[in-house]
């Protein structure tokens, strides 16, 4: 859900489900209803300091310069956003070696040359990342992909001050499209709710 949803999303909660009481803590936001119904917030780029239904709607709508970084072995995307405006991006693809069926010594060197086209391709989205995300001046960085390259990307001497405003959530995602950034841009920010309904 987009965070400008939120208030209304909240209000009609109440409207379903009756009386509602808030539990609010720094990461963690919990509206009980009286019919028994819950609906629970992980707190998005918490913590949260004003510990009220408003000032979980004031944070969520708060305007961040949000990194976003998608890194997959075949390509990937690094994207700058204030607020839902795209103000700065770069995708980019790399081809890697799919796998082989062959045995001995031709699979040993299509594994190789995979591996190489891999390093290649991360090195590729490390030099992205550092020329569009470290001297942003983020807030808050989202990751998405391919786990293990995004932790290859960010071990990058360079971009270590990055490595300390990474939030949840982890995006999963396609090869890295503009068109796929974007969306990640808007996944990033979105508010997610987990209802629990009473027997």
């Amino acid at each position: 859900m987009a965070p400008e949803r939120l208030e209304r999303w909240l209000a009609g909660f109440g409207e379903r489900h009756g009386d509602v009481s808030y539990d609010v803590r720094p990461m963690r936001f919990t509206a009980s209803a009286e019919d028994g119904s819950r609906a629970e917030i992980d707190v998005p780029f918490g913590p949260l300091h004003d510990l009220t239904r408003d000032g979980l709607i004031a944070h969520v709508l708060a305007e961040r310069r949000l990194g976003v970084l998608l890194v997959r072995r075949g390509g990937y995307g690094a994207g700058v956003f204030a607020g839902t405006r795209l103000v700065d991006s770069k995708v980019g693809s790399r081809h890697v070696q799919g796998t082989t069926k062959a045995g001995g010594w031709s699979q040993q060197r299509f594994a190789r040359r995979r591996d190489n086209q891999a390093r290649e391709a991360f090195a590729a989205a490390t030099e992205v990342a550092v020329r569009i995300l470290a001297p942003a001046h983020l807030d808050v960085l989202v990751c998405g992909g391919d786990r293990k390259a995004i932790d290859t990307v960010l071990e990058d001497p360079r971009l270590k001050d990055l490595r300390l405003l990474v939030h949840p959530p982890f995006l999963g995602v396609p090869d890295p499209k503009q068109k796929v950034l974007e969306q990640a841009g808007i996944d990033a920010r979105a508010i997610r709710i987990e209802i629990t309904d009473p027997d």
